[in-house]
C-alpha cells in the first residue's frame, strides 16, 4: 500500500503518520527511526530539546531508505530563535542539507525573529514547510499578524477528549494542517477503553490504540506515535486497511470531554526562554 499522505497549504505532500521521537535517547531514536522506516513510515519528528536529532540522522542513512523518500521534520528551541546559525546547526547535527518541515518549538523568548529564520530558510530552500509548535491564543495571534508566511502545520496536543477546536478555528483560512502530539492521550487507560474504541475494535479487527489512531488521520490530523518497541511501531503503523465511517466518527466524537495533559502556562513559556541546551551530549 502507498504511503497515505496529506498535502500541505503550499503543495507539499507529508504523510499521514510518523515516528515520534520525544524522551528517546540518542540510540533509542537512531533505532526507532531504523525500525519504523522498516515498517513502512516515512515521516520521522525530532527537536532541538529533544537531544538526539544525531541519532535520528543516523538512523536515516542506516535505514538505506533514500533521503528523498523521508519526510524530516524538527523544531528550533527558544534559547536559539534569535542565533543566525540556528538552523544550520540543525542541519548539521541531522547530518542533511534540508529538512522537510521545521517548526518554533514553543511560544517563548523571541519567537518572531525565530520565525523570520524559517521564512529566510524556506525561500533559500533548507526548510520545505513552516510549522509552529504549542501556539495559542494571544501569542498565535501575535504571530500571524507579523509574518509574510502563514504557518503549514502547528503541532499541538489532540486526541479524542480533546481536538484542540480553538487553535484549529483560528488556522483555518490558511489551510494549516494539525500534527498530533500525545495521540493516545499520554497513555490514559480511560481513554483508551472508552466503550466505543473497543466495539470498533472488534468490528474491524483492531486493538483500541489502531482505532484512535485511525480516528486522527480520518479527522485530517498528522499522528505522531512514539515508540522503541519493534512491534508496537508497526502495530500502530497498521491502521490504513480499514476505514470509520461517518456514523462511527460522530460516536467518537461524543466522548470529547475537553481535557488536556499538558496545559501551556507563562511560568513554563519564561523557562523556556531561557532553558540552554547543550549540544555536547548528542553522540
Amino acid at each position: 500500500m502507498s504511503e497515505a499522505t496529506f498535502k500541505l497549504s503550499n503543495g507539499v505532500k507529508i504523510p499521514e503518520m510518523g515516528i515520534g521521537t520525544f524522551q528517546m535517547s540518542v540510540d533509542d531514536a537512531e533505532q526507532a527511526v531504523v525500525d519504523a522506516l522498516k515498517a513502512g513510515y516515512r515521516l520521522v519528528d525530532t527537536a532541538n530539546a529533544y537531544m538526539n536529532e544525531t541519532g535520528v540522522g543516523r538512523g536515516i542513512k542506516r535505514s538505506g531508505v533514500p533521503r528523498s523518500d523521508v519526510f524530516l521534520s524538527t523544531k528550533l528551541w527558544p534559547t536559539v530563535y534569535a542565533d543566525d546559525n540556528a538552523v544550520d546547526d540543525t542541519l548539521q547535527r541531522l547530518g542533511t542539507d534540508y529538512v522537510d518541515l521545521m517548526f518554533l518549538h514553543q511560544p517563548a523568548g523571541d519567537f518572531l525573529t525565530g520565525y523570520h529564520q524559517l521564512e529566510k530558510a524556506y525561500k533559500d530552500g533548507k526548510v520545505k514547510a513552516i510549522g509552529i509548535s504549542n501556539f495559542q491564543g494571544e501569542k498565535l495571534q501575535q504571530l500571524l499578524d507579523n509574518v509574510e508566511i502563514k504557518p503549514h502545520v502547528i503541532q499541538a496536543e489532540a486526541h479524542p477528549y480533546f481536538t484542540e477546536d480553538e487553535v484549529r478555528t483560528i488556522l483555518k483560512p490558511f489551510g494549516t494542517r494539525l500534527m498530533a502530539w500525545f495521540p493516545l492521550g499520554h497513555g490514559d487507560k480511560s481513554l483508551i477503553q472508552e466503550p466505543i474504541f473497543a466495539e470498533l475494535g472488534r468490528k474491524y479487527h483492531k486493538t483500541s490504540a489502531q482505532v484512535i489512531l485511525r480516528w486522527h488521520t480520518q479527522m485530517g490530523f498528522i499522528v505522531i506515535p512514539g515508540s522503541t518497541n519493534p512491534d508496537h511501531i508497526r502495530d500502530n503503523h497498521d491502521i490504513f486497511d480499514f476505514t470509520l465511517t461517518d456514523e462511527e466518527m460522530a460516536k467518537i466524537a461524543g466522548v470529547k470531554k475537553n481535557i488536556r495533559y499538558y496545559t501551556p502556562s507563562a511560568e513554563n513559556e519564561e523557562k523556556y526562554a531561557t532553558m540552554a541546551l547543550d549540544f555536547s551530549t548528542e553522540k
